[in-house]
């Protein structure tokens, strides 16, 4: 067991490893971004980007920083060889159509069942940006999961019913978080891995024991 919980770079490593060759693969806003920055150039994983972009490579950094270039999140992002641009409805017709094989998306909670919150976290004074995550979850073959388990007052964001607004349901296949990469099939929780913390402390904390 690792002694102390991944950092988000981290865990953008284990996903990246994680991925098939061949996968065409969707990046979420905010944390998943970072998976793009270990994906090896070998690796034949392609990018999609929702905003019109398939072949995008690593986080722009320094003179490679072009502002016309921005994946969803508008971060400055590469571009591979044999890169393509096209229209926004082109790229929502991809996912729709069930052609992206991987989706990675940030989460304010997913039920044991499988299901995910990640658009509004249930507070009347946020503002909701549900984005395309509607469309990914239920678009893509499979759903991956980047957060971290728990909240900043310590309670798990892996929770027997979401009570914050649903994204999608039934669409979690896998979570990738700070304490833990945990399975999620057939409304059964199987820990693959953890770190920093036992699996029995773990299963007592989200309330599986």
């Amino acid at each position: 067991m690792q002694t102390e919980p991944l950092t988000k770079s981290e865990i953008a490593k284990r996903i990246a490893s994680d991925i098939p060759s061949g996968s065409y693969v969707n990046l979420g806003i905010g944390l998943p971004t970072l998976v793009s920055n270990f994906i090896e150039p070998d690796s034949d994983i392609i990018l999609h980007t929702e905003n019109g972009m398939l072949g995008m490579g690593p986080e722009a950094i320094g003179n490679d920083i072009d502002l016309e270039l921005i994946n969803a999140g508008k971060i400055p992002v590469t571009e591979l060889p044999g890169a393509s641009y096209f229209h926004h409805a082109d790229s929502f017709a991809m996912i729709r159509g069930g052609h992206i094989d991987i989706c990675v998306l940030g989460a304010f909670q997913v039920s044991f069942a499988g299901d995910l919150a990640n658009w509004h976290a249930g507070d009347p004074n946020d503002i909701p940006s549900v984005g395309g995550a509607m469309d990914l979850a239920s678009g893509a073959t499979e759903t991956f999961v980047m957060m971290t388990l728990f909240d900043k007052s310590g309670k798990s964001k892996l929770v027997k019913e979401c009570t914050a607004p649903l994204t999608a349901v039934n669409c979690v296949n896998r979570i990738y978080s700070d304490m833990a990469i945990i399975d999620i099939s057939a409304g059964k929780i199987e820990v693959r891995e953890v770190f920093g913390i036992s699996e029995g402390e773990l299963l007592d904390r989200i309330g599986m024991n």
